[in-house]
């Protein structure tokens, strides 16, 4: 079993930033990946940001400019920075951990609303 507990979303105005975080716990094996994904207000769930426990770093072309995802390896914790937020930026982020092999597993989501 696999724990992930995200925080940092808010309400921040458009051009503004926001660090979120997601820590994981339990059995995590290596090698693994850490990402981003959201779902804004009738939306379905889009993909934002992919960390690997092995450096790699992929992203959304819609967030690519702006946001900048991070991989603490001796934590097992996944950051996103996310720079010159836009309404469109307005969604639940969810954590998402996923090992080689194995069952993929969520956290419970922070909110980000982008709002003036």
């Amino acid at each position: 079993q696999v724990q992930l507990v995200e925080s940092g979303g808010d309400l921040v105005q458009p051009g503004g930033s926001l660090r979120l975080s997601c820590s994981a716990s339990g059995t995590i094996y290596t090698p693994n990946a850490l990402g981003w994904y959201r779902q804004a207000p009738g939306k379905q769930r889009e993909w934002v940001a992919t960390a690997s426990s092995g450096g790699s770093k992929v992203y959304a072309d819609s967030v690519k400019a702006r946001f900048t995802i991070s991989y603490d390896n001796a934590k097992n914790t996944v950051y996103l920075q996310m720079n010159s937020l836009k309404p469109e930026d307005t969604a639940v982020y969810y954590c998402n951990y996923k090992p080689a092999s194995g069952a993929a597993y969520w956290g419970q989501g922070t909110q980000v609303i982008v709002s003036s």
